[in-house]
């Protein structure tokens, strides 16, 4: 049996390497010798992904990680600033993930091209915080921007208007890998291209492919040259993940021979974080357990906020000596992600996938830092977008802080119906964004306005059920309240 199964995988390998070769003869030149590249990661994932039987781990071995292992952020704090923060800084490098596409907000173009704050886009609020910090210091910290295929033109355009701010700006793109069909597990492309239809045959495959893909690029290099060590990694829509330098120093300040290669910053779980990854020791190093790898009777354990307190918030700081190393010795080894997909016309397609914390087993010295909620502020929704336009936080540099006029730490739980997913939409439901300090909790459904200086506190519930509509009077006051049925409001 085990010799059919192998043969069967010898098979399956075989008619896919023919079928890459024929994409390749698709095109030439530069774009030829890219994918090439792309290929040879993908055919090792593929390779890998018809060897895998069952879940990658085994439940009874997975241990708490060790006290000294996650560490809790107020002890980084309490050490203080570095003596020279500007020679941290220049060792240090800003990478983000910008690969996403606004489409779940109903925007067309890179996701980090949304306007999330006085029309500021989450770009613009990078640029912005990374030049505050290389001008107070007189600094040299880079930004660099991990593209992928859909978001590489559209960026490249924009990032013309930062060519007088204090910012070096460096591009690359992760790689192309193809859709394949479930039946037959072979590519659903017949050509390279990827206008109009044809796109639907390609996928990035997860930030887990930033180690290949800055390694090929050549950047990895020319920044070690450039006396580089670290980088801080951060989706590019977490509003929180700003340059911190008390983890910075924690980095460059511990003795050679035991450099930390790799920090995960990881926050308290709450019962909004229930699917998040999170750490645990197996096998003798820390390592990061997804959802995704649970074994189904263990689903609802991993999801207990008692027995797994903390999970990832993709912020991480890793060596560029250590990557660089991993990558020559072929040693990063990342999970596979299976992520079904249907295509418009109905077929059914797998995209295979690796995250970029994954990595952190194949690092020496990997450690955690438990830090402040306030570092996890992702915009995934527009109930998002709706706290960081609030007067919740106040922006300075390019960096949202919490009012200090709110006298609760935690932010307020926001529900925006589905007549507000879209950015534009929700932007016409507004006449002007409602003050929000003293709100807890806020659900909105169905067709519902506010007008403009609307004023919610405590736990306000809206509900506009079908065919009725509800337009909140400029200058209302909501407190502890839900309102139901029909409030039109028309000009006299």
């Amino acid at each position: 049996m085990a010799q059919f199964q192998e043969m069967m995988r010898q098979q399956l390998e075989s008619s896919m390497h023919t079928e890459l070769e024929k994409l390749l003869d698709t095109t030439t030149g530069a774009e030829r010798e890219v994918s090439r590249k792309d290929f040879e990661g993908f055919k090792n994932l593929f390779h890998r992904f018809l060897q895998v039987k069952g879940p990658s781990v085994e439940w009874l071995k997975i241990q708490r990680p060790p006290e000294e292992s996650i560490q809790p952020y107020d002890r980084i704090e309490a050490r203080g600033l570095p003596d020279n923060v500007a020679d941290c800084l220049n060792k240090l490098v800003v990478v983000k993930l910008n690969g996403g596409l606004g489409t779940s907000m109903g925007c067309k173009g890179p996701k980090s091209l949304i306007s999330v704050r006085n029309e500021n886009t989450f770009l613009d609020l990078t640029v912005q915080q990374i030049e505050h910090l290389n001008k107070t210091y007189n600094t040299d910290v880079p930004l660099v921007l991990m593209n992928s295929f859909n978001t590489d033109e559209d960026t490249k355009k924009i990032l013309q208007k930062y060519t007088h701010h204090r910012v070096k700006i460096h591009t690359f793109n992760q790689s192309r890998y193809p859709r394949i069909n479930k039946e037959s597990l072979l590519p659903v492309a017949s050509s390279l291209n990827i206008n109009g239809q044809s796109t639907e045959g390609w996928y990035p495959p997860g930030h887990g492919d930033i180690y290949a893909s800055f390694y090929n690029s050549g950047l990895l290099d020319q920044l070690i040259q450039q006396g580089k060590e670290y980088i801080f990694v951060s989706n590019i829509d977490n509003l929180g993940a700003t340059v911190d330098l008390h983890i910075l120093r924690h980095l460059v300040s511990q003795p050679n021979g035991k450099r930390c290669e790799f920090v995960m910053e990881v926050t308290d779980k709450t019962r909004a974080d229930v699917k998040g990854g999170t750490l645990i020791q197996y096998e003798g190093k820390l390592r990061l357990l997804e959802i995704a790898q649970v074994p189904k009777a263990h689903v609802d354990e991993f999801k207990s906020v008692s027995k797994f307190k903390i999970f990832n918030t993709n912020n991480l700081w890793i060596s560029l000596s250590a990557i660089k190393r991993l990558q020559e010795q072929k040693a990063m080894n990342m999970e596979i992600i299976v992520n079904p997909k249907t295509l418009d016309g109905g077929q059914n397609v797998v995209q295979l996938e690796t995250a970029v914390g994954a990595a952190i087993k194949s690092f020496d010295y990997a450690l955690g830092i438990n830090v402040p909620r306030s570092r996890f502020l992702p915009v995934k929704t527009t109930s998002d977008l709706l706290l960081v336009m609030s007067n919740l936080y106040s922006l300075d540099a390019g960096s949202l802080t919490m009012s200090p006029r709110r006298e609760f730490p935690t932010t307020p739980h926001v529900k925006l119906g589905s007549s507000f997913t879209k950015v534009q939409e929700y932007l016409t439901r507004f006449e002007s964004i409602p003050d929000m300090l003293e709100l807890d909790h806020l659900t909105v459904s169905g067709d519902v306005t506010f007008g403009k200086n609307v004023s919610l506190k405590g736990t306000v519930i809206i509900i506009a059920n079908h065919g009725d509509r509800i337009d909140i009077p400029a200058g209302s006051m909501l407190e502890n309240k839900i309102v139901s049925g029909n409030l039109r409001i028309l000009d006299h």
